[in-house]
C-alpha cells in the first residue's frame, strides 16, 4: 500500500520514529513535512536526533496566521499528493497540518486515517479542537489510544473503523528514556542536580494575549526551586514584544531536543506546560503536570489524578510552584502496551481497511475515466 503520512509539528515528528519504521517494513509510506515547526531548533533536529527518515517533501509554509498557513498547506499538499498515486492519507493530533492533509485527502477522493482520533478539549476556542473534530468527522479510518475516545467517537455518531492502538508517543518514551540523560548539556547537568520544575509553554492562547503571557510568568516569580523553561521560538519573540522579563529563578534555554526533553521530564519534581505532547509525556514519565490552560483534551490524565488545570491564574501556579503537586496511588495504563506503531499497522492491513483503499481507487478511476471523455 501506498500511504502519504503528513507531518509538521513536534508530536508528529516523535511520532515519526517508530510509526514509520514499521509502516515502511510493511508498506510504502511517502513522509511530507508542512514545514509548520519551520525553525531548525523545532523540526530538523528532531529528524536528525531520532534517526528519522527524511521527508520526501518538505512545503516550507512560511508562518502566519492559522487560516493563512492552512490555505498554503492545502493548495500545496494538493498539488503534491495528486500525482503520487497514493492508497491512503494518514494525519495526526489536531495541527494546522493534521486540518489541511484531513481536507486535501477528501478533495482527491482517498481515504483517511486519523492517528489520536476522539480527543476532546470541549472548547470550541481553541483551533485544535476544531482541527481535531472536522479530521475525526471526515476521516475513514480511527486510530484512537484509549476507549474512552473511542466512547467519545461513538457519542458523535463516528462507530464506523474506530481502532483502539495506543499512543506512538509511548513506544518512543520507553525506547528513549533509559539513555536520555546523556543528551544534557552540562549546564542542563548542573541545573537538575537540586530539585526543579519544567515549563513549557507555546499555545498562542497564551503567547498571543499579554496579559496571560505575563499572568503565567508572574506565577513562577518567587519559585523556591529552580525552574528550567525551554523557549519557544514564537514565545521569546511575544515576551520581548510585551517587554515581560522573566524571573531570576527561571533558566531560559534554547528549544531542547526529543533526549533534552525526556531527561528533563524524567528529572522534574513537576511539569507545568500548555503542550498536548507534553502532558502526555508527564503521565509517561510518572510525574504530576500543571496544564496551563483552562481546558485540556487529554482528560484521562486528569481523571486519574497526574494532571490538574491551572489556567493562567497566578495565584494558583504560584501555589502549585511553591508546593509541587502529588500523583495519585495508582498509575493507570492509560496509553495502551507500548506497540502501538505496530497496532496501527495492523489496523491498516485488516479486510475492511482493504476494502476501503479498494473501493477508493475504483471511484478514482472512475472518475479520471468519465473526465477523460472517453
Amino acid at each position: 500500500m501506498r500511504i502519504v503520512s503528513i507531518v509538521g509539528a513536534r508530536p508528529e515528528f516523535v511520532q515519526v520514529a517508530v510509526l514509520s519504521r514499521e509502516l515502511r517494513r510493511r508498506h510504502h509510506e511517502i513522509l511530507i513535512h508542512t514545514g509548520q515547526h519551520y525553525d531548525d531548533r523545532m523540526s530538523d533536529r528532531f529528524f536528525q536526533e531520532l534517526d528519522l527518515p527524511q521527508p520526501e517533501f518538505n512545503l516550507g509554509i512560511a508562518p502566519q496566521s492559522a487560516s493563512g498557513q492552512t490555505g498554503d498547506m492545502i493548495k500545496a499538499l494538493a498539488e503534491t499528493i495528486a500525482p503520487l498515486d497514493a492508497d491512503l492519507v494518514m494525519v495526526r493530533g489536531d495541527t494546522n497540518s493534521t486540518l489541511a492533509g484531513a481536507i486535501v485527502a477528501k478533495q482527491l477522493l482517498l481515504p483517511l486515517a486519523h492517528i489520536e482520533a476522539g480527543m476532546r478539549s470541549y472548547d470550541r476556542t481553541m483551533p485544535e479542537e476544531i482541527n481535531r473534530v472536522v479530521a475525526d468527522h471526515i476521516a475513514d479510518i480511527q486510530l484512537v489510544t484509549d476507549e474512552a475516545a473511542r466512547d467519545r467517537l461513538a457519542s458523535e455518531g463516528v462507530v464506523a473503523n474506530v481502532h483502539v492502538c495506543g499512543d506512538v508517543m509511548y513506544d518512543i518514551f520507553l525506547r528513549a528514556r533509559g539513555g536520555a540523560n546523556e543528551a544534557l548539556s552540562e549546564t542542563l547537568r548542573a541545573a537538575t542536580r537540586d530539585p526543579y520544575v519544567l515549563l513549557t509553554l507555546h499555545r498562542a492562547e497564551n503567547t498571543d494575549d499579554a496579559k496571560r503571557l505575563r499572568a503565567i510568568v508572574d506565577g513562577f516569580a518567587r519559585s523556591p526551586r529552580r525552574v528550567i523553561f525551554p523557549v519557544h521560538p514564537r514565545t521569546a519573540a511575544r515576551l520581548e514584544a510585551f517587554g515581560i522579563t522573566l524571573p531570576a529563578c527561571v533558566l531560559a534555554t534554547e528549544p531542547l531536543g526529543y533526549l533534552e526533553m525526556v531527561a528533563l521530564e524524567c528529572g522534574a519534581a513537576a511539569i507545568f506546560t500548555d503542550s498536548g505532547g507534553v502532558q502526555r509525556e508527564a503521565y509517561f514519565a510518572g510525574v504530576p503536570c500543571v496544564t496551563l490552560r483552562d481546558s485540556t483534551e487529554w482528560t484521562n490524565t486528569v481523571d486519574a489524578g497526574w494532571n490538574r488545570l491551572a489556567g493562567a491564574h497566578t495565584a494558583t501556579i504560584a501555589a502549585l510552584v511553591a508546593a509541587p503537586p502529588q500523583g495519585a496511588a495508582t498509575h493507570p495504563p492509560l496509553f495502551g502496551d507500548g506497540n502501538a506503531a505496530a497496532h496501527i499497522a495492523d489496523a491498516l492491513e485488516i479486510p475492511e481497511t482493504l476494502a476501503l483503499v479498494a473501493a477508493a481507487r475504483t471511484t478514482r478511476n472512475d472518475r479520471d475515466y468519465a473526465a477523460s471523455g472517453r
